[in-house]
């Protein structure tokens, strides 16, 4: 069985999670890493179907590891950390544009979850490279927990053109949703989030129609970024432009960066061997239970 990392490593959480003002139509999240060992162990725990245990851990800093693992559970897990460029039968790996979407978007998931109230609920972050829809979304319910205080939809990017993804594909999908061109999937998600509050069905339906009001809603685009990013001029060149949202507040507008210190396919090649190594020291077994 796999040990229960250090108490040392534990006290600190995988990110140091810093907030600023870009301008004046809208908010920063800057994301470091701050505890590696940690963020790969999550990322593992995440693609293994375990996103209810990682949660826990991240709120309570619990040591990171996974309930459950076998041996077909660890080689699906490691294939969707491995690169395969070509393809081939059977699956080896996914294209790297691919392996590293899906990362930075647990990535993001776990930047979120580690920021949450007790009353926010998010979506379970994808579990596989091809997943295609809704990159994420949160909802935080008052404290009754019988109406939607709060909604942020989430667009993740693992991309070396930031700038024309942000402008050519974030603001346009952002545009579909804020014009709720786009709406079944939000209100299916919270609709499942809401009934993690313990509510009926029926409340549930009802709470949900909130997720279309405009006056609650947050748009978050994230990106992965190298270090030349890390300039308050480099961000706002980077999330200009974001006021074509209209009629919302700044704070409702975010530009969330996580920042990198090398190239930047680079470091998800490295990190991804960190999480594959992780997997295959875990041992067959249950743990925690």
């Amino acid at each position: 069985m796999k040990k229960a990392l250090s108490t040392e490593s534990n006290v600190l959480p995988a990110l140091d999670i810093s907030g600023f003002q870009i301008d004046d139509h809208c908010i920063g999240s800057k994301w470091k890493v701050e505890n590696e060992e940690r963020l790969v162990s999550l990322i593992a725990i995440v693609a293994m179907g375990q996103s209810l245990q990682a949660g826990t851990i991240i709120k309570k800093l619990l040591p990171s590891i996974p309930i459950f693992t076998f041996e077909n559970l660890k080689n699906e897990a490691i294939i969707k950390f491995k690169v395969q460029d070509k393809e081939q039968t059977p699956r080896t790996g996914y294209p790297r544009y691919q392996r590293d979407g899906l990362i930075f978007e647990i990535i993001s998931w776990i930047a979120a979850k580690q920021v949450s109230g007790d009353n926010c609920y998010l979506k379970d972050p994808h579990t596989s490279s091809t997943s295609q829809g809704l990159d994420g979304l949160m909802i935080e319910l008052n404290e009754d927990c019988d109406e939607i205080i709060k909604s942020t939809i989430f667009e993740d990017k693992c991309t070396e053109h930031p700038r024309p993804t942000f402008t050519q594909k974030v603001i346009p999908a952002f545009i579909a949703r804020h014009e709720n061109k786009r709406s079944s999937d939000i209100i299916a998600a919270a609709s499942t989030l809401i009934k993690l509050s313990g509510v009926n069905d029926n409340q549930a339906m009802l709470m949900a129609t909130k997720i279309i009001d405009l006056s609650c809603r947050h748009y978050r685009a994230s990106f992965a970024l190298t270090s030349d990013f890390d300039t308050p001029n480099a961000q706002g060149e980077l999330f200009n432009g974001y006021d074509k949202i209209v009629n919302i507040t700044q704070n409702q507008r975010i530009g969330a960066s996580l920042i990198v210190d090398s190239k930047l396919r680079d470091w998800f090649d490295a990190l991804a061997s960190k999480i594959i190594n992780y997997i295959e020291q875990l041992d067959e077994d249950v743990i925690n239970v």
